[in-house]
């Protein structure tokens, strides 16, 4: 089986989503040095979603290699295939966003992405999981 060009760019836009992770470490170690303000609850959210960013979109890259080989089409491959990776853009925006602004003391309304990402990444997962089973079973003698 060859990659699907789908995947292809799936996978391209996830190796160019990394370029913000890495910008997202500089801008944290200016919070951590004092040289952009932020009270704790900004940087504790800061920190959770570029380390979400990192982790999430190394498991697209993962599910990606793979999602091919399993019998997933239509809706479902689509769900598969970008589920996850979806997951890894809406949950760190969610940290990010949801504590913008001067000395917020709670999270804003954008935090709303944070729970769209994690129902977006259990159900990539699932949908992915179950996939990968059938294509085993189905390869099994």
């Amino acid at each position: 089986m060859t990659i699907q060009p789908q995947t292809l760019i799936t996978l391209g836009v996830l190796l160019l989503a990394l370029v913000t992770v890495e910008s997202g470490g500089y801008f944290l170690t200016k919070v951590v040095r004092g040289h952009v303000p932020a009270n704790l609850l900004q940087k504790n959210f800061f920190r959770a979603g570029h380390a979400h960013a990192a982790v999430l979109l190394l498991l697209g890259f993962a599910i990606l290699a793979v999602i091919d080989y399993t019998p997933l089409e239509g809706v479902w491959g689509f769900i598969g295939r970008n589920f996850v990776p979806a997951a890894a853009i809406l949950m760190p925006a969610g940290f990010f966003l949801s504590v913008i602004g001067k000395d917020p003391e709670k999270p804003n309304r954008l935090i709303v992405l944070l729970w769209i990402g994690a129902a977006s990444l259990t159900i990539g997962l699932i949908t992915a999981g179950i996939g990968l089973i059938m294509a085993g079973v189905a390869a099994l003698p």
